[in-house]
């Protein structure tokens, strides 16, 4: 069973930078593309940002692209997200799955921009 662990939310100011983590337990990303997904309050959870298993190709949601970049590194299992420039509707819990969301969500990491 893949239990997905997502970390290194917080609290910022607008115009600040957060670097999210996401790694597995119970198998390896190996062979799959991987995404970042957020859930704010009341509202349906969206797509953020994938990226594919090499690395070599990303995608971006309209409203963070130029801001937020996506990375990975295969030999450590993990998935990262760098937001930089956020902004008060970046509030949201982030979390990571793969973007046909094949596993179970994680708990998620809280991201609060402050205006």
């Amino acid at each position: 069973q893949v239990q997905l662990v997502e970390s290194g939310g917080g609290l910022v100011q607008a115009g600040g930078s957060l670097r999210l983590s996401c790694a597995a337990s119970g198998r390896t990303f190996r062979g799959y593309s991987m995404g970042w997904f957020r859930q704010a309050p009341g509202k349906e959870r969206e797509f953020v940002a994938t990226i594919t298993w090499s690395g070599v190709s990303t995608s971006y949601a309209d409203s963070v692209k130029g801001r937020f970049t996506i990375s990975r590194d295969n030999a450590k299992n993990t998935v990262y997200l760098q937001m930089n420039g956020l902004k008060p509707e970046d509030t949201a819990v982030y979390y990571c799955n793969t973007p046909g969301q094949t596993w179970n969500w994680g708990q998620g990491t809280q991201v609060t921009v402050s205006s």
